[in-house]
């Protein structure tokens, strides 16, 4: 179920619990891989973890975008790990789970974000005396920087209100650490088992609400075209808007040749801030095959990367 707004928790284990991540490289390469991810969907991370066969995410989706986006990001990153390991076929253990969070203030947001950053504590990947920052590859430690140290696309004010925080600060950073250390000794053994089985975490109106929206979609198919729609509409803008900026008409896109320098610029921002494929874009900008368009754009970014 998506919707513009909506916050999920967003688990995904290897492959007959084979290994997702074999070294820190990359556990590196999967946020970065997020991070592209968040600039292509607009998602706000507001807590990650990644262990060695698994990872969680809790993310809010400003667009309804859930679906394409974590296509986007499991492929990309598996294929990114099987050239690096000279692997082939799936990494993930089929289709991704995702809990949907109610984000109205109730103390869920807390609860789903404290069970992801408390991971390696449950995993005994932590002595009983270390702080939980010792752990790495998990946002709790980005929480405690200042925010320019912390990558864009991880949100951390949702989470800091819900537990009282009023403002990012030193001060609120060392309180945030407090509670932090003082919760991975509390039992909350039912709303773990809630996180961990149940398909929505919130308050009862907020389920109600849920169960709703699912019967009026039922026996329908136009879900899944309406969040393509969605994400080509956004394209769409961009499209228009670039080519009012050059002074150009449709008619332009069809009379230039098929690798102007000004398409590719915009070939390469449709890829990288929108989930559309390839096809859509030769397509879309009158740049011949797919294949054509994946060429110059390998090339561009092989001369920038020289420069």
């Amino acid at each position: 179920m998506e919707y513009a707004g909506a916050i999920y928790h967003a688990i995904n284990r290897g492959d007959r619990r084979q290994d997702i991540f074999r070294d820190e490289e990359d556990r590196a390469r999967f946020l970065s891989t997020l991070g592209e991810a968040c600039q292509k969907t607009r998602w706000q991370v507001h807590a990650y973890c990644l262990m060695r066969n698994h990872f969680h995410l809790v993310l809010e989706t400003p667009e309804a975008n859930l679906v394409a986006g974590l296509k986007w990001l499991l492929g990309v990153y598996t294929k990114r790990f099987n050239i690096r390991h000279k692997w082939c076929g799936h990494l993930f253990a089929g289709r991704y789970k995702a809990l949907m969070v109610e984000g109205g203030g109730g103390g869920y947001l807390r609860a789903v974000c404290d069970y992801v950053h408390l991971n390696p504590v449950r995993a005994k990947l932590l002595a009983p005396t270390a702080p939980l920052e010792n752990f790495p590859w998990s946002s709790y430690g980005q929480y405690l920087k200042t925010p320019k140290q912390r990558p864009p696309w991880l949100r951390v004010d949702r989470l800091l209100g819900e537990k009282g925080i009023p403002k990012d600060s030193a001060a609120g950073r060392r309180e945030f650490a407090r509670q932090m250390e003082l919760r991975r000794g509390q039992d909350e053994a039912t709303e773990e088992q809630e996180i961990r089985r149940g398909w929505c975490l919130g308050s009862e109106d907020f389920r109600r609400d849920l169960l709703a929206s699912a019967a009026d979609q039922a026996g329908s198919n136009h879900y899944g075209s309406d969040r393509f729609r969605s994400s080509q509409e956004r394209a769409m803008r961009m499209v228009s808007q670039e080519l009012k900026r050059l002074g150009w008409v449709e008619s332009d896109l069809t009379r230039r040749r098929k690798g102007d320098r000004h398409k590719v610029k915009l070939a390469r921002r449709l890829r990288a801030e929108t989930t559309m494929s390839l096809a859509w874009i030769a397509e879309r900008l009158r740049m011949g095959s797919w294949s054509y368009v994946s060429n110059l754009l390998r090339k561009m970014k092989s001369a920038n990367s020289e420069d």
